[in-house]
């Protein structure tokens, strides 16, 4: 088996380029185009059976991720598998398994199994798990462990796997000498950087990361490259740490590719508003315009229970600036594991802030959808203006209890509406 990338450099237009192509509305040769140079990401584990494949990257519309997954305090797998059907229907174009409670595996397995959008993992959780449970502690991990579990999951048919290879020595260097509010907010993160500092080595992810390459290039795994130390307050924005992580990342993309391994790589975080097209340009220029995958950002640091409107706003600016995929953040985001709920407006609020990017980028259809809206609102056509929102639920929902079933305008301006007034008036005009 040759992977995605590998058959583009052949000019072989695989099926999933074309269904990509499809999607996107686009020429076949441009996706294919994109795989080969790597700025195009198709997440599609060939394992994966149920999936619809899907791109990332230059040109394509900003795709939306919705983390789900069991913890130690709510180790039932049933309630993530309603949070993967409620995000799908939400219009989320993956999800990430980031459990670490009980039946870890059996969770993955279910969750890919049932899922039509990529699929992602971070293996790491359940290295880190694992070893709690067989060696007594993170620290006691062994290489052995980490690789296991690379390809179990890879085995298993996940799409895209974040792998946390960027941090090394010199990044965690870069850490301890410049100091931090709040040291590593990352799980995979900490994990790898206590290991680092108990054991006194180099991480094993770095250090053996061509043996990574060989999984990922077995099973056609996109590795999203982690961003171990990204900021997890705007205090600790854009420092030392996370840009050495980054100059470590620009070069396993490059490393990456060479093996015909596809790549995404994760930024930040939480980072003041004006910092955000400075971070996306700074990662295209060091990962030579591989797809950027973003959490957020986050621009506030004090909205606790409203986290999902930080980072819609975040989002916006980072997919204007040319992000390719936002992580979405949910309302219990520092608080709690999500609702059902929480995951839905998570997903709501993170299409948006894509959406409106994606504007500002120009991409292929985006300002259509908008323009039909305008269209219906000026024909005070409500059944048209519902299903062409982004969430016809809600909007059904509200247009219904906010007013009567006859009504042609709505009980905002009632008889006073601004958008018949002036039909009427220039139909009047015209007749005249």
């Amino acid at each position: 088996m040759i992977t995605q990338m590998q058959a583009a450099r052949q000019g072989i237009i695989t099926e999933a380029m074309r269904i990509v192509a499809a999607q996107e509305n686009l020429p076949e040769e441009t996706i294919r185009a994109g795989v080969a140079e790597g700025v195009i990401a198709i997440c599609a584990n060939p394992l994966h059976t149920r999936l619809v494949a899907c791109g990332v990257g230059r040109g394509l519309r900003t795709k939306v991720n919705a983390n789900i997954g069991t913890s130690s305090a709510y180790p039932d797998p049933e309630p993530e598998l309603a949070k993967l059907a409620a995000a799908i229907a939400a219009g989320a174009d993956a999800v990430m398994d980031l459990s670490t409670g009980d039946n870890i595996k059996e969770t993955r397995r279910a969750v890919i199994a049932n899922s039509t959008v990529m699929v992602g993992t971070v293996p790491i959780y359940q290295a880190a798990v694992d070893a709690i449970r067989k060696h007594g502690s993170v620290v006691a991990m062994t290489k052995h462990d980490l690789f296991d579990v690379i390809e179990q999951q890879a085995s298993d048919g996940a799409d895209f796997m974040t792998i946390h290879c960027g941090i090394n020595r010199r990044a965690v260097s870069a850490l301890l000498d410049e100091g931090r509010t709040m040291d590593v907010v990352s799980r995979g993160g900490s994990f790898i950087t206590g290991w680092m500092l108990h054991n006194e080595k180099e991480n094993p992810l770095y250090e053996y990361y061509d043996e990574i390459l060989e999984i990922c290039a077995k099973y056609d795994v996109v590795i999203s490259l982690g961003d171990g130390l990204r900021p997890g307050c705007l205090a600790d924005a854009t420092d030392r740490a996370q840009i050495q992580e980054l100059l470590n990342l620009g070069e396993l993309t490059e490393r990456a590719w060479a093996k015909g391994v596809q790549i995404m790589v994760e930024g930040p975080g939480h980072v003041p508003f004006q910092q955000i097209a400075a971070n996306v340009q700074l990662q295209k220029s060091l990962c030579k315009n591989a797809p950027f995958y973003v959490l957020g950002p986050l621009v506030t640091d004090v909205a606790s229970g409203y986290d999902h409107i930080t980072a819609a706003i975040g989002g916006t600016a980072a997919a204007a600036a040319g992000a390719d995929f936002l992580c979405y953040v949910t309302p219990a985001e520092h608080l709690g594991l999500p609702s059902l709920e929480d995951v839905r407006e998570g997903v709501i609020a993170t299409r948006i802030a894509a959406h409106a990017g994606d504007i500002a980028k120009g991409i292929t259809g985006a300002r259509t959808w908008d323009d039909k809206m305008a269209r219906a609102r000026k024909d005070l056509d409500w059944e048209e203006q519902i299903r062409l929102a982004i969430d016809p639920v809600k909007a059904g929902r509200l247009r219904s209890e906010k007013n009567k079933p006859d009504d042609e305008a709505c009980s905002m301006c009632g008889d006073y509406c601004a958008v018949k007034i002036v039909s009427e008036a220039l139909t009047h005009a015209k007749q005249s």
